[in-house]
């Protein structure tokens, strides 16, 4: 009998393999402060960008009203999140809290229905953040070919924007390799440039005399508005939108896990972005109308940032400002490429996803999840049109809002959840507020887009909506059945000591 066997003839070397991969587990590691969660999430003001030309299509000066009343939305959303980030510490944000809440504490058979909600609100989230490179390196590749003319000559707008991403994308991925804390501090430089810019190209107007406050009080809303059925459905589809960027300042907590204090981190980070949100949101949608009127914007719905700064600071100045903007949206993509690849991680932790996802580097990094999203990425950018990607991945966030909002009624109404330390807390009844705001992301919002996508005659974006949160089903059944034959293997190997004390 050789040495490998023993007893029965039991191989323990292939036993202890088996255990090996059974418990073979990616852990992050938790080495940053509430100020780099809040230098990596900074970038969110700049998700404003793909919408103001579309928003202003549809609601004209009312545009200003929608983004003030989203971020509100974010706050009374949040304020639940920012309970339940503490209350489940080692949870990645919004993926973890629900799987977390909704898997069936005491399930004994191999598909946990619990598990599937808790995953599918993952996966929306997941989706929701993900198009967010691609959005960005269309926006960066429009720039690019728009601003100078010999880039325009050889490469088209795609081209441009492919290389952009396959550039932008690459750098992160480097960048990011050890750890947190270095994409933290990239944060921590592009946070001027996202706002120093912005801010300049925003506040200008207001020096130069170009804002003219009659732009807006004149166009509330277009003469053929009304409230009625259709155009009710179109304003919660543009309310299912507008939170994809106002409410998205929830991405500071999904860095729980590695947060050095979760307890007292992810609240400051989480409202500190909201304050700046509220008010970049706000100014940036009133100073282009103020400047660029409603026909201005109508001229340039996807750039309208490129016409308010040359109005303001002229052919050059502009050129800085807006090289200085594009510089400044690799924030923004770093932003969503952390937050999409910790939901992934999130998702193969919990047995949602397969469990080759949840693998990380020596540096706790999740780096085979961001080449996965890279690449899904680069196929997104084909699609060419960033309100186009937007809507359909609006859809994943709705869904992901609205179960995460239910999650937070159940964490509070099931009592072995209910029990549980809260380090921060949301105002006494919050549940009611929770579940207001969950049911009008589910249905509301969610019928709203979906409307919103038919008047466009675009059912593209729904399409793909659908089938990209449709694929989670049949890979959370292969991740159940893997799971299942882990579970088998690990029994079988802790019976090998008693069946061989018995021969």
């Amino acid at each position: 009998m050789s040495e490998e066997k023993g007893g029965a003839g039991i191989d323990w070397q292939h036993a202890e393999q088996c255990a090996k991969v059974v418990c073979e587990a990616g852990e992050l590691e938790r080495s940053i402060d509430w100020k780099q969660g809040l230098a990596i999430a900074i970038g969110v003001p700049l998700l404003i960008l793909p919408s103001i030309g579309y928003f202003a299509s549809y609601l004209w000066s009312f545009a200003i009203i929608v983004w003030g009343l989203s971020v509100f939305q974010g706050f009374m959303q949040n304020l639940a999140y920012g309970e339940l980030a503490t209350t489940f510490p080692n949870a990645s944000g919004l993926p973890g809290f629900a799987q977390n809440v909704f898997k069936s504490p005491n399930h004994e058979g191999k598909y946990d229905k619990g598990k599937l909600i808790g995953g599918f609100s993952a996966w929306s989230y997941w989706f929701a953040w993900n198009p967010v490179l691609a959005i960005f390196a269309i926006l960066v590749g429009f720039y690019l070919h728009s601003l100078f003319p010999a880039l325009a000559a050889s490469f088209s707008q795609y081209q441009l924007s492919l290389a952009a991403g396959i550039v932008i994308f690459g750098g992160l991925i480097l960048v990011n390799y050890r750890g947190l804390s270095s994409g933290a501090l990239v944060g921590y430089i592009l946070a001027a440039f996202s706002l120093i810019p912005m801010a300049i190209i925003t506040l200008a107007p207001y020096v130069t005399g170009d804002f003219a406050m009659t732009n807006i009080t004149s166009t509330w809303l277009p003469t053929d508005w009304a409230w009625d059925f259709h155009h009710i459905l179109i304003l919660l589809g543009i309310f299912a939108m507008a939170q994809w960027s106002a409410c998205a300042w929830e991405t500071a907590a999904i860095y729980g896990p590695e947060y050095k204090k979760p307890g007292s981190d992810v609240p400051k980070a989480l409202f500190s972005c909201g304050a700046i949100c509220l008010v970049a949101y706000i100014l940036v949608q009133m100073t282009i109308t103020g400047v660029l009127g409603i026909d201005g914007i109508a001229a340039a719905p996807i750039d309208p940032m490129l016409p308010l700064a040359q109005a303001a600071l002229g052919d050059v100045g502009s050129t800085i400002a807006i090289v200085m903007l594009i510089a400044a949206m690799v924030l923004i993509i770093q932003t969503a490429y952390l937050g999409s690849s910790r939901a992934m991680h999130s998702m193969a932790t919990e047995g949602n996803l397969p469990k080759v996802f949840k693998k990380t580097n020596a540096h706790g990094t999740p780096v085979l999840a961001m080449v996965v999203i890279g690449i899904f990425n680069l196929i997104l950018i084909s699609m060419g049109t960033p309100s186009a990607i937007l809507a359909a991945s609006a859809i994943g966030y709705v869904c992901a809002n609205g179960i995460s909002l239910f999650a937070y009624v159940k964490a509070k109404s099931r009592p072995d959840l209910a029990g549980l330390d809260r380090p921060f807390k949301a105002p006494s009844g919050w549940k009611n507020v929770a579940l207001l705001f969950g049911l009008f992301n589910l249905p509301l919002c969610l019928v709203g887009v979906i409307y919103l996508n038919s008047v466009e005659g675009s059912w593209f974006s729904t399409v793909v909506g659908i089938c990209v949160l449709g694929l989670y089903v049949p890979m959370w059944f292969y991740s159940q059945h893997e799971a299942h034959v882990d579970k088998a293997k690990v029994a079988a190997v802790s019976l090998i000591p008693a069946i061989s004390r018995k021969k």
